[in-house]
């Protein structure tokens, strides 16, 4: 089904039903979720990792017939999606769906895997909260700017370390300090919009993944059955110590 042109599926858990509509403005995720749905890929897998007050994760096709305390989440479907982040329309706020991914260590075009999602839970934020973490998502990723272009001296920097070069390895930092600002500046600021804010004081969400995660739909019914994964007992990896299934998965005509 279509709503406003946008594709809805519901997804029947053992604790619910939830229904989500896909973003027409993310097609390689909507179109890669709507086939795998029909594929009957999501049906008996598991929520197989659940944070409170962060997110309940599902789509790994390993979880299907996965014994009690097996570890989860490295499955697959053998290929990755582009990102296609359309921020800030989109953001993580409570209810959004998103692709899960590796991290940047392995992954630094941020691609999304093909099937594993997450639906945010999230937590509330004060106006005062959401500053500082602007103001600390900026000068991380300065750092993480600067980091990069260190990675790429390793040898020169080593060498200095060795000889005992001081006067060197300042000069190199200063150096590298100012070609990551000039990096940095070359992009705007992230700097979260008015809706943003609205979203993240009244029905929260998980601001610190904004821009880094590819949001591709929302929850539209479902809530409560959502807030009730969340709420399980889980071990030591995350994963519910009573599962927790997504029985069928199926596009609503």
């Amino acid at each position: 089904m279509e709503t406003g042109n946008e594709t809805l599926v519901r997804l029947e858990t053992t604790m619910g039903n939830i229904t989500v509509k896909l973003y027409n403005e993310t097609p390689k995720h909507r179109d890669n979720f709507i086939k795998l749905v029909k594929e009957g890929t999501y049906d008996s897998t598991l929520f197989h990792r659940v944070i409170k007050n962060f997110m309940i994760q599902a789509g790994d096709p390993d979880s299907k017939n996965a014994p009690k305390g097996k570890m989860l989440g490295a499955g697959d479907v053998g290929y990755t999606l582009p990102a296609e982040f359309v921020y800030p329309k989109y953001f993580h706020k409570k209810g959004a769906l998103s692709a899960a991914r590796q991290g940047d260590n392995v992954n630094p075009k941020k691609e999304s895997s093909g099937c594993q999602f997450y639906i945010v839970t999230g937590r509330k934020f004060s106006e005062a909260q959401m500053i500082s973490m602007e103001n600390q998502l900026n000068d991380a990723r300065l750092e993480n700017v600067f980091n990069e272009l260190a990675r790429k001296h390793m040898k020169e920097i080593y060498k200095m370390r060795k000889a005992g070069d001081n006067d060197g390895l300042l000069e190199l930092q200063d150096s590298l300090e100012a070609q990551a600002r000039a990096i940095v500046a070359k992009e705007p600021a992230l700097k979260f919009s008015r809706e943003q804010i609205a979203a993240y004081t009244t029905v929260g969400g998980a601001p610190h993944l904004d821009g880094a995660y590819t949001v591709f739909g929302e929850v539209t019914e479902g809530m409560d059955v959502i807030d009730k994964i969340q709420a399980v007992k889980t071990n030591r990896a995350d994963r519910p110590e009573t599962d927790v299934r997504i029985l069928k998965a199926t596009v609503i005509e």
